[in-house]
């Protein structure tokens, strides 16, 4: 992937950032490597924060929403037990920097957006970047029935509860990944669907993520 502004500064910076999320305990090659690919910086409408980007930091991006701390974004990747080719649906789109990093690990990704003006936004810089994602704007919490059944589901907001509509969108032996949690912290879960249906739920610690709210034009 070439993208215009990526220059051997920036690349050196996330070579760092890749270092620095090894020591803190990211063990995947596969996500490190993508972490490794994709200019962070590119997803910053404000260029004055550009400089900060390969800082393992959250940062605000409009409509009250954020970038997410690498760390998160290699983090919540790495639950997903990603390979190549499978099925991902994304519950907030943003910035599109973790739809990048999914696209960058070879899956077939679709991403959903409740805010119109990120969604335009983000559908365009990524058709420019070149990642081939399928974006839509509407309510995360219904998911793209569509589109389903997916190997794997990321919510990437802080969600009240686990929607319905996200379980049943999901392949026997996927994966969902999403931080529940009403208040300001949130606990990330992880819920394998079984062969058999049956659902298995884990807990892997605490973040804080943006919430996760219905569609509104």
């Amino acid at each position: 992937m070439t993208v215009g502004g990526d220059d051997y500064r920036s690349q050196g910076a996330r070579r760092r950032l890749v270092q620095e999320l090894k020591t803190k305990g990211i063990g995947d090659a596969a996500v490190l490597e993508a972490v490794g690919r994709v200019p962070r910086h590119l997803f910053f409408e404000d260029t004055a924060l550009r400089s900060h980007a390969y800082e393992d930091k959250a940062f605000p991006i409009g409509c009250g929403q954020t970038i997410s701390q690498p760390y998160t974004v290699a983090f919540q990747t790495q639950l997903l037990e990603l390979r190549r080719g499978h099925r991902v649906l994304e519950v907030g789109t943003g910035s599109g920097y973790q739809t990048a990093v999914l696209a960058a690990m070879g899956a077939k990704v679709w991403s959903i957006e409740r805010h119109r003006p990120l969604y335009l936004a983000t559908r365009g810089r990524l058709e420019a970047m070149g990642h081939k994602a399928a974006l839509y704007h509407g309510d995360g919490f219904l998911g793209l029935p569509a589109y389903a059944p997916y190997d794997r589901v990321l919510v990437t907001c802080g969600a009240p509860f686990v929607p319905d509509a996200l379980v049943e969108q999901l392949r026997p032996g996927g994966i969902l990944v999403i931080p529940v949690g009403e208040g300001a912290v949130q606990r990330m879960v992880r819920i394998r669907r079984e062969v058999d249906g049956a659902l298995v739920r884990e807990e892997h610690g605490d973040f804080r993520f943006v919430p996760m709210l219905a569609h509104r034009q």
